[in-house]
């Protein structure tokens, strides 16, 4: 050879062989129909310098990237930098005639010149800029297409974002206490919602879901998401205590909404958050009354005045604002309210 080739080992990874402007990494090709693709890996820093992003913003005639969120990016960066995991998913490129693209099949070695076009990212460019903000040097798996016409880059593009199905939020929640990922807030209402669910005196028995998300249903999402404004009402108290108060107030709750031919809608997400949202208002009354004695013969003492001013519209037709039911609530509750009354 006319240049002499020097080769970088990578901690135990791939070998690296550089010449001049020219990188090679060990490659397979891949074969799925008519496309031809090739599987490698590659360092950090590399991805960071030889990739490029056309978005619709910066050129509306051959772009159709969506516009770098920094914040996503130095989010992925600090992740990478604490060392809390690793990424494993391949960056998905397209090779651009700047590249210089050659593979070797006989020593599986793929070759290309380092440019700061190189490569087209067709998926992964959050990572990819994560990559580069990081102090941290890693090996990367990628994916490298060669000789994609603008349209097949497009196409690409489009099957990798709408034929992957994203995680459900509510499975991700359902999972954190496997992955010793939640904070004390969410371990409590996972306490909280698993009593709800297993419980056989618990008013929601059969309508809770854990996993995933279902019409009829009170997922892990929406549990949370109608618990976390109240949480401070509860003042440290262990789940089981939890629990038994917010079971006596629902209990209170549904055959209201059974005589207004609206039981089915306790799942409703609106008018659940706007249930819980009274929550405190009426366990306040119930303590200042009974102290920290929280049954459903306490609740129905305080709440059945509100109930009789109650609309049967607003239970069966709760609309899509959980604040704005809650706003309704807190009026009739607080309309039937005098000096004198109160006890």
């Amino acid at each position: 050879m006319a240049k002499q080739l020097s080769l970088i080992e990578d901690e135990g990874h791939d070998v690296g062989i550089k010449s001049g402007g020219r990188v090679s990494y060990a490659a397979r090709l891949v074969r799925q129909g008519r496309f031809r693709f090739y599987t490698l890996t590659m360092p950090s820093d590399v991805l960071g310098e030889t990739c490029v992003v056309d978005t619709r913003e910066e050129n509306p005639g051959d772009g159709f990237q969506r516009v770098l969120d920094e914040k996503r990016a130095q989010e992925i960066a600090d992740y990478i930098d604490h060392g809390f995991g690793t990424i494993p998913c391949s960056i998905v490129l397209s090779a651009q005639p700047e590249a210089h693209l050659d593979y070797n099949s006989k020593t599986q070695v793929l070759g290309f010149k380092k440019t700061a076009r190189s490569f087209l990212i067709l998926d992964g460019q959050h990572r990819v800029f994560g990559f580069k903000k990081s102090q941290t040097r890693l090996r990367v798996p990628v994916v490298i297409y060669n000789e994609l016409r603008k349209a097949d880059e497009a196409r690409l593009f489009i099957d990798i974002n709408t034929k992957q199905r994203p995680v459900p939020n509510e499975l991700l929640l359902d999972i954190k206490r496997m992955a010793e990922t939640e904070t004390n807030v969410e371990a409590l209402l996972h306490d909280v919602f698993d009593l709800f669910a297993k419980d056989k005196n618990s008013p929601l028995l059969g309508l809770m879901i854990s996993a995933a998300r279902s019409r009829g249903k009170i997922s892990r999402v929406t549990f949370n998401t109608a618990l976390r404004p109240i949480w401070n009402a509860f003042a440290g108290n262990p789940a089981e205590f939890v629990y038994q108060a917010l079971s006596s107030y629902l209990h209170v709750w549904l055959p209201v909404l059974r005589r207004n031919d609206a039981e089915g809608n306790i799942t409703n997400p609106t008018l659940f958050r706007a249930i819980m949202l009274l929550f405190p208002t009426a366990a306040e009354r119930v303590s200042f009354r009974h102290g920290d004695t929280y049954t459903v013969e306490h609740f129905s003492e305080v709440l059945d005045p509100f109930f009789s001013r109650v609309k049967k519209g607003d239970l069966k037709k709760p609309g899509g604002s959980p604040v704005s039911l809650h706003e309704t609530f807190k009026r009739a509750m607080e309309s039937g309210f005098s000096i004198g009354r109160g006890r």
